[in-house]
């Protein structure tokens, strides 16, 4: 391989952004676009789903979504009835973002459109090297952010 030249069919950057675009248009378009509902929108939905009600400050290092992106778009989120906000028990200072149940209603018909997608992406991938792929890009995420303090 030579330093000065670069091409993208085998650049991972590239690679694993083709990816994430192809699925995230189709799903977007096919399902998400009904909820009026974005890709982040819908990454903080699963994490509330999975994790229960989280601080908002949380929920960004969750879902890899920056603090003034992120208010914005729970905003909208508590608009559309997905999510509330409440102050939190622990630290009356603090926000949680917690669930509906026109949220936990919205994911329980879209979570398994999004499986299919996962398994349109993945025909033809042997289970042991699609576990593979994801532990790698868990690693490679790993390495490109800082740690947590």
């Amino acid at each position: 391989m030579r330093p000065s030249r670069l091409t993208l069919d085998d650049y991972l950057p590239y690679l694993v952004n083709r990816v994430g675009v192809a699925l995230a248009l189709e799903f977007g378009k096919d399902a998400l676009a009904r909820y009026g509902l974005s890709i982040e929108m819908w990454r903080v939905l699963v994490v509330l789903s999975a994790n229960g009600g989280q601080r908002q400050v949380d929920l960004g290092g969750l879902t890899s979504i920056d603090a003034s992106t992120l208010s914005r778009m729970v905003t909208r989120l508590a608009r559309l009835g997905f999510v509330v906000r409440r102050r939190s028990t622990a630290n009356n200072r603090e926000v949680e973002v917690a669930l509906t149940g026109k949220g936990r209603a919205a994911l329980r018909r879209l979570i398994p459109i999004a499986r299919r997608y996962e398994q349109l992406a993945a025909a033809g991938i042997a289970p042991a090297e699609l576990a593979a792929v994801k532990r790698a890009l868990c690693a490679m995420y790993r390495n490109l952010t800082p740690a947590a303090d």
